[in-house]
């Protein structure tokens, strides 16, 4: 154990304990200098410190409550200052009984730093969600497209997003790459556009093309009226003339009625006489002996 510290000595200069024999010594010392005037002088101050967290406490819920945040990062503001202002209670009530504080905030700051270092990775990571709920390049439902993926977001977590494939597959990606690549959302419109490249014959006539598209996608359910579809002529290929036809379907209807739309123009042009170029492949076969003859 040692010996016992000088009990005359001012409490501010015994230093912070560096041993489990020196923190009970440090106790034994604190217990035989703690006078009544002191103590219920702390005690009042602690309860003072309680009185004032509640108030601040409440003012920052009043104000994240007004705010335009989302809901799970007002709780991190609100769990944030809470922790912040407990540890200030603490050093405030020791600094009134007389340890000295100095030593427990480098003592604290000394275990941040190992905190955050052994968990650099995490914190990366809750950075980029606090940076994604705050941005909000998406919400719940969507169906987005990253650099790792694309899928309907099923969760958003502070350390990692979960996307849904169609395929039946969880993806789950880490905020913090996430926040800092690409985020292609088809769903925060409401509405998506289909965009389909036809080859036709360069002996059918354009105004018969289109009007044949147009009628197509007319009978195809769920497309928007507004914006009209469309169907224009594009470019000359080799062997065939290239139109493209667009239209508008909302985001939970787009795929039915992007399929569907193929099948309709394939059964209009078949009813109007329009053919639908394909690459074709000549062969031609040499008799050899009539090529020596000449």
């Amino acid at each position: 154990m040692g010996n016992l510290p000088d009990a005359s000595a001012p409490l501010e200069s015994l230093g912070a304990p560096q041993s489990v024999s020196e923190w009970g010594e440090f106790a034994h010392t604190l217990w035989g200098r703690l006078t009544s005037g002191r103590a219920v002088s702390s005690l009042v101050l602690l309860l003072l410190c309680l009185l004032v967290n509640r108030l601040l406490l409440a003012l920052v819920k009043k104000v994240v409550g007004r705010a335009k945040i989302d809901q799970r990062v007002g709780g991190y503001v609100v769990r944030g200052t809470k922790v912040l202002l407990y540890l200030l209670t603490i050093l405030i009530v020791a600094g009134s009984l007389g340890i000295d504080v100095t030593s427990l905030i480098a003592l604290v700051s000394v275990f941040g730093l190992a905190v955050s270092l052994a968990v650099q990775d995490t914190l990366s990571n809750i950075a980029g969600g606090i940076v994604l709920l705050f941005a909000k390049p998406f919400t719940l439902g969507d169906y987005v497209e990253t650099d790792d993926g694309e899928g309907t977001v099923e969760e958003m977590g502070l350390t990692h997003t979960k996307l849904e494939t169609y395929s039946g597959q969880r993806l789950m990606l880490p905020n913090s790459k996430l926040s800092a690549g690409k985020i292609v959302n088809y769903s925060v419109l409401g509405r998506r556009r289909a965009d389909h490249r036809i080859g036709v014959s360069y002996t059918c006539d354009p105004g018969k093309v289109k009007a044949a598209c147009l009628q197509a996608v007319a009978r195809t359910p769920n497309v928007l009226d507004d914006p009209a579809p469309q169907a224009v002529m594009t470019a000359y290929q080799d062997s065939a003339i290239e139109y493209h036809v667009r239209f508008w379907a909302r985001t939970e209807d787009f795929w039915d009625a992007n399929f569907q739309v193929l099948e309709e123009i394939y059964q209009v042009f078949a009813q109007e006489g329009i053919k639908i170029t394909y690459n074709h492949l000549n062969v031609h076969i040499v008799d050899e002996k009539k090529t020596k003859e000449k």
